[in-house]
């Protein structure tokens, strides 16, 4: 990163796994962070054991809460000025059999978490990120699988919630190319 550039990352997810190792990263490299998960006191740990933690936002959301998402994304906005990177991390890995009746309602949860939330997470930067990704690199970033192009057995929701994102990031990839907006 540039000395004087100071990158916002939106991070969903950061309270555990991809989602917190991507947070010591950036944080690492001088950035500001909103560290967002549903779990409180995992982020406030987080926040507290990276490089200057007094830089950094929590919001304990769960990302299937569509209204606390977006003013969390609203609130980040206002406090950061501009926002550089939202990851979309938070997800859910969990096997799913489709011939199990109980297993419809976990389908329908891990759809939910893994592809509406990242397009939920994504939507309130994106008119934000068009006024200054011309000058200021942006980037949207989706979290994929290689279970996304190869099914899973046993994995059927995950397989296909993460083949979700990868075309859903593909087709946002070429509606944004003109504004300057990176989608990964």
């Amino acid at each position: 990163m540039h000395a004087q550039f100071t990158p916002a990352v939106f991070i969903t997810g950061a309270s555990s796994g991809l989602g917190a190792a991507m947070a010591r990263e950036y944080a690492a490299q001088g950035a500001r962070l909103a560290l967002v998960g549903r779990r409180a006191e995992a982020l406030a740990s987080l926040r507290d054991s990276l490089a200057n933690p007094q830089w950094h936002q929590i919001y304990a959301v769960d990302v299937n809460d569509q209204e606390a998402l977006t003013q969390a994304a609203q609130d980040f906005i206002r406090v950061a000025g501009k926002v550089h990177i939202v990851i979309a991390s938070a997800g859910i890995s969990v096997g799913t059999l489709t011939e199990v009746s109980e297993d419809l309602a976990v389908f329908a949860r891990v759809m939910q978490t893994n592809v509406m939330a990242t397009v939920a997470s994504f939507a309130p930067f994106i008119a934000h990120m068009q006024q200054h990704a011309q000058q200021e690199p942006c980037r949207l970033v989706g979290i994929a699988s290689v279970a996304g192009i190869r099914g899973l057995p046993g994995a059927s929701a995950y397989s296909a919630s993460k083949a979700a994102v990868i075309s859903y990031c593909e087709s946002l990839r070429v509606e944004l190319r003109s504004s300057g907006i990176q989608v990964v």
